[in-house]
């Protein structure tokens, strides 16, 4: 970390940002850049911006060693009196905390985001362990780029990416559409693959051959237990104020369990899988197992919906630090910058999509990060680069 902020580039940024803004610009790229500007000029390791609505907060923007968290789940912090606060990372009881500092990080130094008096976030960067504490200065900058995060809030074009909750006098209604929202999706997927497999079976009997028909059979008949499950499982949730509840989760090979989950995806959709990086020797994940098979049937369906069909959709696992990893990665039409995390919002499509060549009810994204932050994880999606998207799962090792 230098002595002092790289006033030079602050000045170039920010004028770089206004431009922007003057130019009709907002919303989250902005965001991004003001970020990014803030570890450069501060000379940190990462950074990252934190927005909060109701009850919790969620990593939308992030740059350097805290890119792999953007998606995330955090805890509500800096709501103190102080404008900006350094925190030692060894001193924070948080799952991302700990394994950054592991990564020869030591401090986080943050600002509060206002937007009329009201708390929209927080801006964090991230100081190595050979950095000495950031001084006067480096608080001033970075209160400043919080300022500038908080005047875009203001502004209101594409922020907040996560609106408030509905008022509490929809609380009840709201559970009452998300139960059903969550049944019908999940008891859809195995539906799904089951029509598939028969519908194979009755149209390509004599030409499947026996190794195919059991293979068909085989698929037909896990896919009617995990239904099953679903079934005895949304059922005992009902009676809970509409929260769907979820199997026991405990430690599980995520690589054996991609590779099942991609032989029962239907055969169209599997012949288009390529499988990239998918290490044997991986630790154990912790989470529902189970829970695997509807999540990568999403992505990859996702994938398929959005890409040519002459183009493949790889997919890949691997592990950082205390956390395993899966990417399923497309080339398909890609996502823009501004919509990485409004795609996860419920009903959500991107404005001037084409419904009749892309339909869906727009909660399958909704429900797939549901089923993971349920496991202590976290799924985000970003443009690839070359053209397409990644989306990427992270949970935690067993």
């Amino acid at each position: 970390m230098p002595d002092r902020p790289d006033y030079p580039a602050l000045t170039r940024g920010q004028i770089a940002v206004l431009d922007r803004v003057n130019a009709g610009e907002s919303g989250l790229p902005v965001l991004q850049q003001l970020v990014r500007l803030a570890q450069d000029v501060l000379g940190a390791r990462g950074a990252g911006f934190a927005e909060y609505t109701g009850g919790h907060g969620r990593i939308i923007a992030a740059t350097g060693v805290c890119k792999p968290a953007v998606g995330r789940r955090v805890e509500r912090r800096l709501e103190g009196t102080g404008r900006t606060q350094l925190i030692p990372l060894d001193s924070v009881n948080d799952e991302f905390a700990r394994q950054i500092e592991g990564g020869d990080l030591r401090h986080m130094l943050g600002a509060r985001c206002e937007a009329e008096d009201a708390f929209a976030g927080s801006l964090h960067v991230y100081f190595g362990a050979d950095a000495g504490e950031p001084g006067a200065e480096h608080h001033a900058v970075l209160e400043l780029l919080a300022g500038h995060i908080g005047r875009l809030y203001r502004l209101g074009a594409g922020l907040p990416v996560h609106p408030a909750p509905a008022p509490e006098e929809a609380g009840a209604q709201a559970d009452r559409d998300l139960w059903v929202a969550v049944t019908s999706h999940e008891l859809r997927t195995p539906v799904t693959v089951i029509k598939g497999y028969a519908d194979t079976l009755t149209n390509h009997w004599d030409t499947l051959g026996e190794p195919g028909r059991r293979e068909a059979v085989r698929v037909i008949g896990n896919r009617a237990g995990e239904l099953a499950r679903l079934v005895d499982r949304l059922l005992s949730a009902a009676s809970d104020d509409g929260v769907v509840g979820s199997a026991p989760a405990g430690p599980f090979d995520l690589v054996e369990a991609l590779r099942e989950a991609v032989g029962e995806l239907p055969a169209d959709l599997r012949r288009r899988i390529e499988l990239g990086r998918m290490p044997g020797d991986l630790p154990k994940a912790y989470g529902n197992r189970d829970s695997i098979a509807t999540i990568l049937t999403e992505l990859t369906t996702n994938a398929e919906k959005y890409s040519e069909p002459d183009t493949t959709v790889e997919l890949c696992a691997g592990m950082d630090d205390d956390v395993l990893r899966f990417r399923v990665a497309d080339r398909g039409v890609g996502i823009a910058p501004e919509h990485v995390e409004r795609a996860f919002e419920r009903y959500w499509q991107a404005e001037g999509g084409d419904r009749h060549h892309h339909p869906g009810a727009g909660l399958g994204l909704y429900l797939v990060r549901r089923m993971v932050e349920r496991q202590h994880g976290w799924v985000s999606l970003r443009p690839r680069e070359g053209g397409g998207t990644v989306a990427e799962v992270r949970l935690p090792r067993a």
